[in-house]
């Protein structure tokens, strides 16, 4: 089967002055601050859809763009690509969210999705008003998901009394076209597997070595197939490409080298206050030098190298199972086009050397 290819569309640019800064701040956790630029939005989705991607993901945070907006723009600007939209569950009422999916879904043709997420950071959701822990957050979810799924599926009013949300005669009003994909979900512990398996089509699996992912997604299906149902797999993935292997890797050095110079200096705290490393305190894996830390790991996760070479990585995760990819790379220059076109190119049209190249 073909893997579903995702890319991303940001609100506005990343951080940088330049082309080469932009690449660089993209191994880089991101500041709070973020604009909204429609110009920005337009040509990242559309370029998305000439580049051959199938969609594309509108990230969420307490301090970025609202993302049903963005994706909203990004739909208008493009007539074959799918946006699904990050949604944190509890920042507005599962009925008036459900609205929102099914409005953008009738309004872009079919072509909008929704990966819900419970919040990784404590930090972050307080800053919505969120005062529950992440336990409390699950327990909620379940109860939200819910109501969520009744809203966008039942045809008549309907009542609901539970803990967080008491509703009467709920009705959508519209509801989204029928299809297999409309709610992802992510989550490792036994909670979010649990929440997947009941309400999500598609499930995003954490970057696992290749035999730990095998086996996580037997454990998702299996838990998926006791409620009677399926998912599909999505696996998100850095990529650093260049016209070799050695090109790629010395490339990925030297982005990190300048990423880390570039968030050391006097205007550090814009990086040291990023959400992603709220997240890394409240684990406890930020690291001594947090942001470099951040740096090293991307880097140290990423799939570094030419477009075959990356293609056969990411062919070997299809044989595991994963159904869709998603490509986060930078794109700043015609070159770095060229190279996802190319790597594109290699995972529709695999040669048989390449599938049985062994890469890991």
């Amino acid at each position: 089967m073909e893997l579903d290819l995702r890319g991303g569309i940001r609100a506005a640019p990343v951080a940088g002055d330049t082309p080469g800064e932009r690449q660089a701040l993209r191994l880089a956790p991101d500041p709070r601050e973020r604009t909204a630029d429609p110009e920005h939005v337009a040509r990242t989705a559309r370029e998305n859809e000439a580049d051959g991607l199938d969609s594309a993901l509108v990230t969420q945070s307490s301090s970025w763009p609202d993302p049903w907006l963005v994706a909203a723009w990004a739909l208008a600007a493009t007539s074959r690509l799918r946006v699904a939209v990050a949604h944190r569950l509890g920042t507005t009422a599962p009925t008036a969210a459900a609205r929102s999916l099914a409005t953008l879904d009738r309004l872009s043709g079919g072509r909008a999705a929704a990966h819900l997420i419970v919040g990784s950071s404590d930090a972050d959701v307080l800053r919505d008003g969120d005062t529950l822990g992440k336990e409390d957050r699950y327990r909620r979810a379940g109860e939200y998901l819910e109501v969520f799924r009744r809203s966008l599926t039942e045809r008549r009013g309907f009542d609901h009394d539970g803990e967080f949300y008491t509703v009467r005669d709920a009705m959508a009003g519209l509801w989204p076209r029928p299809r297999a994909e409309l709610l992802s979900f992510g989550g490792s512990s036994p909670a979010g597997l649990e929440l997947a398996a009941r309400y999500a089509d598609v499930y995003a699996v954490r970057a696992l070595p290749l035999p730990a992912t095998r086996a996580r997604i037997k454990e998702i299906r299996a838990a998926a197939a006791a409620h009677g149902r399926t998912l599909r797999i999505w696996r998100h993935i850095t990529v650093v490409l260049a016209a070799t292997d050695a090109g790629a890797e010395e490339r990925a050095r030297r982005l990190a080298r300048e990423a880390v110079r570039l968030t050391s200096g006097a205007d550090r705290a814009r990086w040291a206050g990023a959400v992603q490393l709220d997240r890394d305190r409240e684990r406890g894996t930020a690291g001594p030098d947090e942001v470099a830390s951040y740096i090293r790991r991307s880097v140290a996760g990423a799939f570094v190298g030419s477009p075959e070479g990356v293609a056969a990585r990411i062919e070997l995760l299809g044989s595991a199972g994963v159904d869709i990819v998603q490509l986060d790379m930078a794109v700043e220059t015609d070159e770095d086009r060229d190279l996802r076109r190319a790597l594109v190119h290699r995972l529709r049209h695999p040669t048989r050397a390449l599938s049985r190249r062994r890469v890991w």
